[in-house]
């Protein structure tokens, strides 16, 4: 089936990639002419993976193009897909300008019918609109589809190969057929492609997004009761992660969800209600405690040195709003390093992957490490912020030396109580007991 995806960035270039893989024929389409030059190029503008090797196959084979060229792209296409970006506007909806540009630009172009997908994250009724730009601008059938993805940056392309759900609202019946030849291959093991209509397939990813969120910030302020109370919040995740209605997963407490999906998703979905009058209480509540955990190191920090961070040197552990990626959209590391500037600290951080993407942004505010361990050099405290797998068993030893004090303050629960004690450090992480010795010049908690 010959494909055209319009938009490279995460979803854009997985989505291409992994149709491709199927021996579908796609064309990602960009508007920035140096990044498709790049990929062109044999080069991948992002982290993430498990997709250079994709990638690399299907380019080799014809089966995977990349243009700026919008008409050559759609011209044969059977299926559009917009995974364009829907940030946040100035009032926190959704900006569906990019999506609703391009719609208009293809029904200028198309000459044939074709299947429209949007697979961008967009508030309810986003379909009706790109209905509406077909229906005012071109004479050709269009099927607008909502596809939404269910991605998950780190492991986004086993998450595309193997989706545990497809969601599909159309209730056309042709692009139904089109769509199910499409997706077969990717659910041979029996997982479900799910048919709905429009709108309940555009909330659908508003509603699973912003669940999981919640999921995330009552964590959060369970680990911050444990902290009063004197309870373990590891304790308490496992005992109450055992009930099925429960599960599991979205349970680790720590310094709040960031990245390109969870904070603007759950703040587009209560600006939606509210277009609507209705007053969404948890989703409130939810932006409330992430935007609060976010500093909550600070807050710690900020009590063991008696409220003077003037002149300290704090060592960062990992950047990415999350391990398995270069993605800093909405990471907590950037609000913990806007607050330790502003008290006067001094910030080295060190992250695999995400030292560029920060370095752009911020500039030269920071120190930028060339590994974990040159971090750690003269500094007063460590604050781990991404649970990054290479930070998961250091040199205990070697840190001690490197550090000015044995100091961590853990915003990921790496490492276990027990063992910071066997070592020596003292060690505060989230809703768990704070164990080691206060140093000199320090409050006492």
């Amino acid at each position: 089936m010959k494909i055209a995806v319009i938009g490279t960035g995460y979803v854009g270039l997985v989505t291409g990639t992994c149709l491709a893989e199927t021996g579908n024929q796609v064309t990602c389409v960009d508007i920035n002419r140096q990044k498709v030059q790049m990929m062109q190029q044999g080069k991948l503008p992002i982290y993430e993976p498990g997709i250079e090797t994709l990638f690399n196959r299907n380019v080799i084979e014809n089966r995977l193009f990349f243009t700026s060229d919008l008409k050559q792209a759609i011209l044969d296409a059977q299926v559009i897909f917009l995974a364009l970006p829907t940030p946040p506007g100035a009032d926190g909806a959704a900006d569906l300008s990019f999506v609703l540009d391009a719609a208009k630009d293809i029904a200028c172009l198309i000459t044939s019918y074709k299947v429209v997908v949007t697979k961008s994250t967009v508030p309810v009724g986003t379909a009706d609109k790109v209905k509406a730009i077909f229906d005012q601008y071109s004479d050709i059938k269009v099927s607008v589809v909502s596809n939404p993805e269910f991605l998950r940056e780190g492991v986004a392309v086993e998450d595309f190969m193997k989706p545990d759900r497809i969601v599909i609202g159309t209730q056309d019946e042709e692009a139904r057929k089109i769509l199910s030849e499409l997706y077969a291959p990717y659910v041979r093991q029996g997982n479900p492609i799910i048919f709905m209509d429009e709108r309940s397939s555009e909330l659908t990813k508003y509603a699973a997004n912003s669940f999981l969120a919640t999921k995330i910030s009552f964590m959060n302020e369970i680990a911050n009761l444990c902290e009063s109370i004197g309870a373990d919040v590891d304790m308490v995740r496992l005992g109450i992660g055992a009930d099925e209605r429960i599960g599991k997963r979205f349970l680790f407490p720590g310094i709040g969800y960031g990245g390109s999906c969870f904070p603007k998703d759950v703040q587009a979905l209560e600006k939606s209600a509210k277009a609507n009058q209705y007053d969404f209480k948890i989703l409130n509540a939810v932006m409330e405690v992430n935007s609060l955990q976010k500093t909550v190191l600070v807050d710690k920090l900020k009590r063991y040195y008696n409220n003077d961070l003037t002149g300290k040197t704090f060592a960062l552990w990992g950047l990415a709003f999350k391990p398995e990626t270069d993605d800093i959209r909405e990471a907590p590391a950037l609000s913990i390093i806007d607050a330790l500037l502003s008290a006067g600290a001094n910030v080295v951080a060190y992250d695999p992957e995400a030292l560029n993407n920060v370095r752009n942004l911020i500039g030269d505010k920071i120190t930028y490490a060339e590994d974990q361990y040159q971090a750690l050099v003269d500094a007063d405290a460590l604050l781990v912020l991404t649970e990054w797998s290479v930070f998961r068993a250091p040199d205990f030893d070697l840190m001690k030396k490197l550090l000015k004090a044995n100091v961590i303050f853990d915003g990921r629960n790496l490492y276990s109580v027990e063992k910071m004690i066997d070592h020596g450090f003292y060690y505060n992480s989230i809703g768990r007991k704070k164990v080691g010795q206060m140093h000199l010049n320090t409050a006492v908690e």
